[in-house]
């Protein structure tokens, strides 16, 4: 729903979004307004103390004042809470409503005025109890002015255009014919989206240096959020509302399918006990990939024991013995990575926990264990770190011997540019090699530190033909097709769950908004209780609901025409969206390059119902996927919460401690998908 129109602003709430808040408000000023009453009338006939008069005026006119907002936050409420997302008709006296409680603002602002003079001048001799009434009284006034202030600061929408440009928009039925005029607007719109976005960025990273790479960064990323939603006119409840909606009715789709029918693994993938040997190594190579992290994910991982046994090695006077460690001041990290491994300080080759944007920490060390020479990179966990994950854009990067378009994600094929020369051009894989030359190189990560991971192997594989690396929750849109594939052969992806981050790619999240747009502009329920039914959904479960849709009563031979809720939501026409298309449209054209997973993937879900107990052990299940599993975003509780490197390791060290193994290729459809 477009935002409101008030005050002459486009702003960033639609009109029925004032339904929980103004509740919320409702409540308190009701219960204002009883207190208030029961103070005037204990008082009443015996305001004889200094100022009584002042205090009659104060109690009478303030419980005028509360009555009459009471009365305009209860109008307010319930015209918000008419009409659908997409039919703002019943709410169109909204905006007149908006007006009317900005105008009770000035008398509530005067009687605090007053409150505030009585308290300081006229009080002496009253009861403390009324006095003590009335200071809550005034107080709650400038709290309630102090948040709507914050509130309009928060919802200002610094684009906003008392219309939408629809003349922007083509035309219906030709829209491959579009004026100059609205080429140019679209033009203006997305160059003043990006300034703003820019700004907001630079403000919201102050601390970091303003050098030439991070304004590049901030360019970089403001130009893909920024023009992200320019095509459509949503707030961001109707996003939440559409997410809630995409929920259930992906739990639907899911209820209803046939247990039997399962994803064929991809036919690179190995079968048989070579999944155990995998498996076995992921679990091994995640430990150290969640020791890059250092001491914040040790303490989070042992919250009780974590911080007695590195309080002993922080801050110690170690130079001598730490002189290959970069970054870390205090020794933390590097103590929790000594006791995350199990490894000794001789075992290291190079530390470092140098951090800035395209920089990021990794180490390497000698793993006796599978006699190997590993390579651990670290994954997000600062701001720096989110500026190279939002470097989204595609970057190329020609593989010698690779055919096909050679492209990868910009911010992390930057990363790995980083390491690989500190790895090469420092001497530091020499260095390890000249200590253990039979040893192989292993590679490893969780998040941004799997994506940089694979990029880095893709980079050394040449110069290092055994090289294998184990790449944790990588992000979905990281290598091109050939890349991808090319990869294959020594990179094995571990996916857990719904995690969000492996199907997280800008075609991904182009087709998750035109999913958002069709559920949205088709449920005919007001948005208020698609969000509290959504709320509870994700909180106590249930069975998804069965939201009846605007065409319901449509005739049969109207279904190929465009809902005009929908196509309200369209400021301009979008190649990534489509009308009552189904996903598998080939009308659909994608808007950006096509990014995918790099190597096999091991694709980890829990074995049982999605919904569980707390107290209930989880045991998982781990299949052969492909690349193309991970085409859409999944919604979910669990969609951040699976990403977690913490929630990984458990998985992992579940299906390998867990015994027995239960290898039991799917006999149904005579498919070749291996379980464990």
């Amino acid at each position: 729903m477009p935002g409101m129109v008030v005050f002459g602003r486009r702003w960033g709430i639609a009109s029925d979004d004032l339904v929980f808040p103004g509740s919320f408000e409702l409540f308190v000023r009701v219960l204002w307004w009883i207190g208030t009453m029961i103070l005037f009338t204990y008082h009443k006939g015996n305001f004889d103390c200094n100022g009584g008069g002042v205090l009659h005026t104060f109690l009478v006119g303030l419980m005028v004042v509360l009555a009459l907002i009471i009365l305009s936050l209860c109008a307010t409420v319930y015209v918000s809470a008419q009409g659908t997302i997409t039919n703002p008709g019943p709410r169109r006296s909204i905006p007149a409503l908006i007006y009317l409680r900005a105008i009770l603002y000035i008398p509530e602002l005067v009687w605090a005025c007053l409150g505030a003079m009585w308290v300081s001048e006229d009080s002496k001799g009253c009861d403390p109890a009324t006095v003590g009434a009335v200071i809550t009284a005034v107080i709650a006034s400038w709290i309630i002015l102090l948040f709507t202030g914050l509130g309009v600061v928060f919802v200002f929408d610094p684009l906003g255009n008392p219309r939408p440009q629809h003349s922007a928009m083509e035309p219906l039925g030709g829209r491959d014919q579009q004026s100059t005029e609205g080429t140019q607007f679209l033009s203006t719109a997305r160059s003043l989206a990006v300034k703003v976005w820019e700004s907001r960025l630079r403000l919201l990273c102050c601390c970091l240096p303003q050098d030439e790479s991070h304004r590049a960064a901030f360019s970089s990323i403001a130009q893909l959020v920024g023009g992200f939603f320019s095509d459509t006119d949503l707030v961001p409840s109707d996003i939440a509302a559409g997410l809630a909606l995409l929920h259930q009715e992906q739990d639907k789709m899911e209820q209803s399918r046939d247990p039997d029918i399962m994803v064929d693994h991809s036919p690179s993938s190995p079968i048989g006990e070579d999944l155990e040997t995998e498996l076995e190594k992921a679990a091994h190579c995640m430990q150290f990939a969640a020791a890059a992290y250092g001491w914040p994910m040790y303490i989070y991982s042992n919250p009780l024991t974590g911080p007695c046994k590195l309080s002993g090695d922080c801050c110690r006077s170690r130079e001598a013995e730490y002189d290959i460690v970069g970054g870390d001041h205090l020794g933390c990290h590097f103590s929790s990575i000594l006791q995350s491994t199990g490894l000794q300080y001789r075992d290291f080759i190079y530390v470092s926990f140098h951090n800035q944007i395209y920089e990021i920490p990794f180490y390497v060390a000698l793993d006796h264990k599978r006699e190997a020479v590993l390579v651990a990179v670290r994954g997000t966990l600062s701001l720096k770190d989110v500026l190279t994950d939002l470097s989204a854009e595609c970057e190329k990067l020609p593989i010698e011997g690779v055919l096909g378009s050679c492209y990868a994600h910009k911010g992390m094929c930057q990363a790995a540019g980083y390491i690989y020369k500190k790895l090469v051009n420092d001497g530091i894989l020499n260095q390890a090699f000249s200590i253990a030359p039979e040893y192989k190189l292993v590679i490893t990560g969780h998040s941004l530190g799997a994506g940089t991971a694979s990029l880095l192997a893709i980079l050394l594989r040449n110069s290092f033909p055994t090289l294998q690396c184990y790449s944790f929750s990588p992000p979905g849109g990281l290598l091109s097709k050939a890349l991808a594939d090319y990869s294959k052969d020594f990179v094995v992806s571990v996916v857990l769950g719904k995690d969000l981050v492996p199907r997280l790619s800008l075609p991904n999240m182009e087709d998750l908004k035109r999913k958002i747009l069709k559920v949205v502009s088709n449920c005919n329920k007001p948005k208020y209780r698609i969000l509290l039914q959504g709320c509870w959904y994700e909180v106590f479960g249930g069975d998804p609901d069965d939201f009846p849709t605007e065409m319901d009563n449509r005739r049969e031979e109207e279904l190929s025409q465009p809902l005009l809720g929908e196509e309200s939501l369209m400021i301009r026409h979008s190649s990534s969206y489509q009308s009552l298309a189904s996903d598998e449209s080939p009308a659909h054209t994608a808007t950006h390059l096509p990014l995918f997973l790099p190597g096999r993937i091991l694709y980890i879900t829990e074995d049982g119902p999605s919904r569980r107990s707390c107290f209930s052990q989880v045991r998982y299940r781990a299949d052969w996927s492909n690349e193309m599993s991970f085409r859409s975003v999944l919604i979910s509780p669990r969609m951040l919460a699976d990403h977690m490197p913490d929630a990984m390791l458990r998985a992992l060290t579940s299906l390998t401690r867990d015994r027995p193994f239960s290898l039991c290729p799917s006999s149904s459809n005579n498919t070749n998908h291996n379980t464990v």
